[in-house]
């Protein structure tokens, strides 16, 4: 069900220093997601929302409080968003919520890190743009699996197309960053190299996109009773073979990911693939252009 709610603050400030993608702010237009997948840590106790997996619930002020926070900040820097839930699920086509949210980010000069299974991002390709003449803007496609069947199974509606990546990226090669979010690779049925190399090799007509990589699962309470009940639902067997991997260790890794990931780097390497990338910067006079 949707449900409309009153925002109080859409914004976070990031604790510490992220070095993974450089965030300033968390952005969360919205409570739950329609995506329901299988592997969704936000469900997981520590977050409280209790209705994860039954109600997403839309924040109707949220884009009037985002412009009163982002007007009264003294200093700019990068917001992100995507995840807690995704800020393309369908109902982004009707309420229009990460639209507005790019339309304020880009009149008050913050920069963006959009993480999204969706390809309905390109949508707002022109917003992004525009957000990259005066800062960062970077695009991050989640892209586990080359199966779409097994894609819908999993939970992703509507999933991401590896060549997406390349039109959320300007045409002159300046502005817009575009990756390839190979995360999380499921144990037992993505972590195949087949199905690994076959997504570094469909993306290697993107020019400077880069990879980044998590080979395994996270598994905590909430998160962990639900994952294996929808493993026992849609794929027999293979909640034991996970159990067995993982006992109650917060993650789950595949049993050959080791090889997995040196075989992962060794292609990449050999196409030009960049599988690292500096966190995102603020907005600065002396910071390189796209790809940086």
């Amino acid at each position: 069900m949707i449900h409309k709610i009153r925002a109080k603050a859409p914004l976070s400030r990031v604790s510490g220093i992220d070095t993974w993608v450089g965030l300033d702010f968390g952005m969360n237009l919205c409570r739950g997601c329609q995506h329901h997948s299988i592997y969704c840590d936000s469900r997981s106790l520590c977050y409280g929302n209790d209705q994860f997996d039954e109600d997403v619930l839309v924040k109707s002020n949220a884009i009037d409080v985002l412009r009163d926070e982002l007007r009264r900040k003294r200093k700019r820097g990068i917001l992100g968003t995507g995840s807690m839930n995704d800020p393309y699920m369908p109902i982004e086509e009707r309420h229009r919520l990460t639209e507005g949210a790019l339309e304020a980010i880009a009149e008050y000069g913050f920069g963006v890190h959009v993480i999204t299974k969706s390809t309905l991002v390109l949508r707002d390709v022109a917003l992004l743009q525009r957000i990259s003449r005066n800062s960062t803007a970077a695009v991050s496609l989640s892209i586990t699996t080359i199966d779409d069947e097994l894609a819908h199974r999993i939970g992703i509606r509507h999933p991401a197309a590896v060549g997406a990546v390349s039109r959320t990226a300007r045409p002159d090669g300046r502005g817009n960053r575009s990756r390839v979010a190979l995360m999380p690779v499921l144990p037992f049925l993505e972590d195949s190299p087949g199905n690994v190399c076959a997504i570094v090799k469909r993306a290697l007509g993107v020019r400077s996109a880069r990879h980044r990589r998590v080979f395994g699962v996270s598994l905590r309470d909430r998160q962990r009773a639900h994952s294996y009940a929808r493993l026992d639902e849609g794929f027999p067997g293979v909640r034991a073979r996970c159990e067995a991997r993982s006992g109650d260790r917060y993650i789950c890794s595949p049993p050959d990911g080791d090889a997995l990931r040196v075989h992962f780097e060794a292609l990449c390497a050999k196409h030009g693939i960049r599988t690292s990338a500096r966190p995102l910067l603020a907005p600065s006079a002396n910071e390189p252009g796209l790809f940086a």
